[in-house]
């Protein structure tokens, strides 16, 4: 286990065109985690960014090693191993701003004690805003774009980013638990989710994963490397396509879906679909060029 040293010094954010401020990204497996589309999300910006471990938590202190086991293998040297259900730490350092990328399970125990842990890495690394991922199974179609939901208690963010408020009220996962806690001790938060179609609930969920990277580039203004995923997330489509062909009434239900989803877009949202579109393309483009936006996180 590693922990950042003084060779590494973090950013200072000194100005609107300098260094962004630094941002923590966590995503967890397990109930906030539908296709695993959310996970999958953050260890792809793991490589692509191409972070370093910079951290990783004691499971005895979180985890109920009964419900999520430890795994035997063998390593590199032939060896047999146990990986055990830990949380890890990665650090991604891009050109305008330091990135803590947070990936593990959702713990069994000791939930504001996991959290604090948490946070007070954040606080070394002088993150500001932290953007927890989800995904939630739901009815939604498969042929139609991810519904992406992104909110913030924060007035400020909701008017910088266009977010919208969070007005959900009933049982809540870790990622809810952490934004609590990091918005009690003074930082702003961000809850992006995307919405998985349940009908395919079984992981991988490419076109959720693929949704999920657009808003976080979107919300960070830093491009994002793509790989395989656009290509992936096609496949899954058409496989999709041809499972429900071949069952009558799984066909009529994804219809059934696509007519209500069609009924409820209003005509400004691909409007504002395409705008979103473009600016990332403007981005991609002018990569080395300052954000001429309002100040994000």
């Amino acid at each position: 286990m590693s922990t950042p040293d003084h060779e590494h010094p973090v950013p200072e954010p000194v100005g609107r065109h300098a260094a962004r401020h630094p941002v923590m990204i966590a995503a967890f497996e397990g109930w906030n985690d539908a296709g695993g589309a959310a996970t999958a999300a953050l260890q792809h910006l793991a490589g692509v960014w191409d972070a370093r471990k910079v951290r990783e938590l004691d499971p005895e202190e979180y985890h109920d090693f009964q419900v999520n086991r430890p795994v035997v293998g063998r390593g590199p040297d032939g060896e047999r191993t146990i990986t055990w259900p830990t949380t890890t730490v990665w650090v991604a350092e891009l050109p305008q701003r330091t990135v803590v990328l947070v990936h593990g399970i959702e713990p069994s125990m000791r939930w504001r004690r996991y959290c604090a842990e948490l946070l007070d890495v954040a606080e070394e690394w002088n993150v500001r805003t932290v953007v927890t991922l989800g995904a939630l199974l739901a009815d939604v179609p498969h042929t139609r774009p991810i519904p992406m939901t992104a909110t913030s208690d924060d007035e400020g963010l909701r008017a910088v980013l266009d977010l919208e408020p969070n007005t959900y009220e009933g049982p809540t996962g870790i990622v809810g638990v952490l934004q609590h806690a990091a918005n009690e001790r003074g930082r702003q938060s961000v809850s992006l989710w995307a919405a998985v179609p349940h009908y395919v609930a079984n992981p991988p969920s490419p076109k959720a994963t693929l949704a999920i990277l657009a808003r976080v580039e979107e919300l960070l203004a830093e491009p994002i490397a793509l790989g395989e995923l656009p290509e992936d997330a096609e496949a899954w489509q058409h496989g999709v396509d041809e499972l429900a062909s071949e069952d009558a009434e799984i066909a009529e239900y994804v219809q059934q879906l696509e007519e209500a989803k069609d009924t409820a877009e209003l005509p400004e949202a691909s409007g504002e679909a395409i705008a979103r579109e473009f600016e990332r393309w403007l981005r991609r483009r002018d990569t080395g060029k300052p954000d001429g936006g309002g100040e994000r996180p």
